[in-house]
């Protein structure tokens, strides 16, 4: 694999102005982590530290919160599935979930214990897919809650966290292994290391060129994997910024959470930093961002317990 590295400029090129509005979450601790929207085209949020589902209209700014029978089941990552239900990962309780728009829960013991489950995706073949952080394996429920399980091919104590899909196969990130793994449907594992030494890759999201975009958060940049093979890294100027999530926005460029730095980043899909926002909250701990179809961004406050809306100039 080849690479690149580029540093970001640090003068904001063609900034838009935008506007940050926030919303408290209503249960405290809430500690939201991974957001996605729904088939309701409400927010649908991950409430790691009080074990709940969280969903946020945008139209009325309500919130409606489902609580999780398992305490301290740590949900982290969610997903809208193929069959119109939200699935997400419970990292403390072993488990996954899948839950209704209208709050009917199910859930499936992950057959490894102290698995760790944390990412998860939808899969081309109609599963939904999740990483097992604490065990370096792959796992894949069918809609009725089949479980499967895949560790040949990955690095052990790599921690795979984000899953992504492209070109019929998932991708996923490896936090400590320092590489970016693809898996096949049926299996076959393919890992593929990244230039940047400790760069700790995590959030990833698929842009239309196919190429992959992932936040290296000790690397403090933003990672690319081209269709060829080509890694590159795009360094932001703001220092130990710690970038956590990652999205595309209506705009069609990239939109970051910087955690420390407490900012949100806007870079063109050529590697030019548009802008580094502040959020208005100090140390909200900003995590995951999503984009909605109201052409709004989303991303969820982990110390703060707020959800933050970008709304375009």
């Amino acid at each position: 694999m080849s690479s690149d590295s580029h540093v970001a400029s640090t003068r904001p090129h063609n900034a838009r102005s935008i506007e940050i509005r926030e919303y408290r979450i209503p249960s405290e601790g809430s500690a939201p982590y991974i957001c996605v929207e729904g088939p309701d085209r409400n927010l649908w949020f991950c409430e790691s530290g009080a074990a709940k589902v969280g969903c946020f209209d945008p139209r009325t700014q309500r919130f409606t919160e489902f609580e999780l029978p398992t305490p301290n089941a740590t949900p982290i990552g969610i997903v809208l599935g193929g069959d119109g239900n939200l699935w997400f990962a419970q990292k403390k309780a072993n488990k996954i979930g899948r839950l209704s728009p209208q709050g009917a829960l199910a859930e499936f013991d992950v057959p490894t214990p102290n698995a760790g489950p944390d990412g998860i995706a939808l899969g081309p073949d109609g599963n939904i897919w999740f990483s097992e952080t604490e065990v370096s394996q792959i796992g894949r429920i069918t809609p009725d809650g089949r479980i499967t399980e895949f560790k040949d091919g990955i690095t052990p104590g790599s921690k795979p966290l984000s899953i992504v899909v492209r070109d019929g196969a998932l991708w996923f990130s490896e936090a400590a292994g320092n590489r970016v793994g693809r898996i096949s449907v049926d299996g076959a594992v393919t890992e593929f290391d990244i230039p940047t030494r400790d760069s700790q890759p995590r959030a990833m999201v698929t842009y239309d060129d196919g190429s992959i975009w992932f936040v290296e958060t000790g690397a403090n940049a933003l990672g690319r994997l081209d269709r060829d093979g080509t890694f590159r890294d795009f360094v932001f100027p703001t220092p130990n910024a710690s970038l956590r999530g990652v999205a595309i926005g209506a705009d069609g460029n990239l939109w970051c959470t910087e955690n420390f730095a407490n900012k949100i980043g806007h870079m063109k899909p050529d590697g030019t930093l548009i802008a580094e926002y502040d959020i208005p909250t100090k140390a909200s701990g900003a995590r995951c961002i999503a984009g909605l179809s109201n052409g709004r961004l989303y991303f969820t406050q982990y110390d703060a317990g707020l959800i933050g809306e970008i709304i375009l100039g």
